[in-house]
């Protein structure tokens, strides 16, 4: 996929085709780029189930013309019972990543759909009923969607790790089997829950009979999650992160999660002069991972968690001696060792834009592929499995803590450039989501690239992500041998992939130019597509 894609009163794009479609659908019965998103939102709990849910997280940022950028945080805390004790008293030495002990975080997600709908009420006039925008979520959940060949590969690929966890296969593997791709697949339990959400309020999820039932079932389990927990919890409106980039104004998540990394590297880079450097070459790849390494070792790794436990002011992370003092660091002819280790996740970003420019950044993610596995009888909500990037050392950044929030590797980016245009982007794909942000951002941005080919183009990861333990610094082929054999040469550790291969992401990006003008691109390597009018 080559060519982008323009409309000019909404736009949208997702990971899932029928997503970007419930979003335009909603843009073109007059409602805003907050409510299209809650629709595509819950349309894609429904339809990429084995990325997203909502038993999982979000994050959104979002900017309306002439006003600041404001950001949600729509991440539960951990549960009020779950301390490093609480596990050591188990037995363990980690938290185990499946299970029900996995299960130890508060699902945040619908807190920020409710939050955000509130500011859609307020400040833009946001009329359209919570039914409507749960529509299709509830027609896809009741009557069936088509399982994607990702669903299909997924499921097949988790099975032995998730078929014993509580709920998986009644809800992943109806009848006992694995979906095929294309066949219908229906999910009834989570449309009822969807179609009690519609009518009794989003809140009912932490303080209502959703509530109760919900942790009914995750006592039952043997998650440390209990009621209190959910209906103590809120989504927060905040400041997003930003940073003074020579294309504009770029803007991303706090803390916890990891916004502050994506514009770290894209700091990096401005003050390496990437620029000089020719678009998609040895270079172009060599200072982007080698900005990455920077900001993972020196920043991520020492400084970011719950910013309630942070011991410096996120934003200050991004100052500008401490970017000039990092991208000195970097030698453009040899790599860095990495030794690091990467953090995976299975998410999914999408963008809007209304016809009033008013734009959506927006990420949603159960973490792991189906999360911790563990699916709740009651209302088939697939929990995350947030929490087990919690440590159970107590000396650690991300040291496990009551009511602490937990590392995210999620993060939705949106920039304005100097010369009007707004551009929201972003990707799925745990430590890729920074790299691919930089791989989008810096072709279109920087290199003057259209939105679909810097999002189709090649790409590259430093690390492991959804899907994949090695970390080792991935290529897509398309490359070609003379860049792969520079970066070789260079000292990087290689492994050369597919031409489009699913475990570098599904990244997305929109754009609004000054004159109304709206385009978009969406990533081949997944379901996606851009809707728009």
């Amino acid at each position: 996929m080559i060519n982008t894609s323009y409309a000019r009163r909404g736009i949208a794009v997702a990971s899932h085709s029928l997503a970007a479609q419930s979003a335009a659908a909603v843009l073109r019965e007059g409602g805003n780029a907050i409510e299209a998103m809650v629709a595509a939102a819950s349309t894609i709990a429904v339809v990429y189930p084995h990325m997203t849910g909502i038993g999982g997280d979000a994050f959104w940022v979002i900017a309306a013309p002439g006003a600041a950028p404001v950001a949600i945080d729509a991440c539960g805390p951990a549960a009020a019972a779950a301390s490093i004790d609480w596990y050591r008293e188990r037995g363990l030495k980690t938290i185990p990543p499946r299970g029900p002990l996995a299960a130890n975080t508060v699902a945040g997600t619908i807190s920020g759909w409710e939050l955000a709908l509130r500011m859609s009420a307020e400040q833009w006039g946001g009329r359209l009923p919570l039914a409507r925008l749960l529509e299709d979520s509830i027609h896809y959940a009741e009557q069936g969607v088509p399982v994607t060949a990702s669903q299909e590969a997924n499921t097949r690929g988790k099975r032995a790790e998730l078929e014993s966890v509580p709920g998986f296969a009644a809800r992943f593997m109806p009848g006992g089997e694995v979906p095929a791709c294309g066949a219908l697949y229906a999910q009834k339990i989570l449309g009822a829950t969807l179609r009690r959400l519609a009518e009794a309020g989003l809140g009912d999820f932490y303080r209502g009979d959703l509530a109760r039932s919900m942790a009914a079932d995750l006592a039952a389990a043997g998650s440390p999650l209990v009621l209190a927990d959910l209906e103590a919890h809120r989504a927060r409106q905040v400041v997003p992160l930003e940073l003074a980039h020579s294309t504009g104004t770029l803007y991303n998540m706090t803390p916890p999660t990891q916004g502050v990394i994506s514009l770290a590297i894209l700091g990096i880079l401005d003050r390496l002069g990437l620029q000089n450097y020719a678009a998609d070459s040895a270079d172009h790849v060599h200072a982007v991972v080698e900005a990455t390494k920077q900001a993972f070792l020196e920043i991520r790794d020492k400084h970011v968690t719950d910013p309630a436990w942070m011991k410096l002011e996120p934003q200050s992370l991004l100052d500008d001696a401490r970017l000039a003092a990092l991208a000195a660091n970097i030698d453009m002819r040899k790599a860095r060792p990495w030794g690091g280790k990467s953090k995976p996740g299975g998410t999914i970003w999408m963008g809007v834009i209304d016809g009033e420019g008013r734009a959506v950044s927006f990420i949603q993610s159960i973490y792991h592929e189906f999360g911790s596995g563990l699916v709740l009888p009651g209302t088939h909500v697939n929990w995350q499995n947030r929490g087990c990037s919690f440590s159970l050392d107590a000396a650690a950044v991300n040291a496990l803590a009551p009511g602490k929030k937990p590392f995210h590797t999620l993060n939705p980016a949106l920039a304005r450039l100097t010369d009007g245009r707004t551009m929201v982007y972003g990707t799925m794909g745990g430590d890729g989501q920074p790299q691919t942000q930089a791989a989008v951002f810096t072709r279109y941005a920087v290199f003057g690239q259209t939105v679909q080919r810097a999002v189709s183009a090649p790409r590259w990861l430093l690390g492991r992500t959804w899907g994949s333990v090695s970390e080792t610094l991935k290529l897509e082929s398309r490359f070609g041998a003379d860049l792969i054999e520079e970066l070789r040469a260079r000292g990087h550790d290689l492994e050369v992939l597919g031409d489009f291969e699913e475990t570098m992401g599904h990244a997305g990006a929109l754009v609004r130019h000054p004159d109304g003008a709206l385009e978009g691109g969406f990533d081949p390597r997944g379901d996606g597509a851009v809707a728009g009018y």
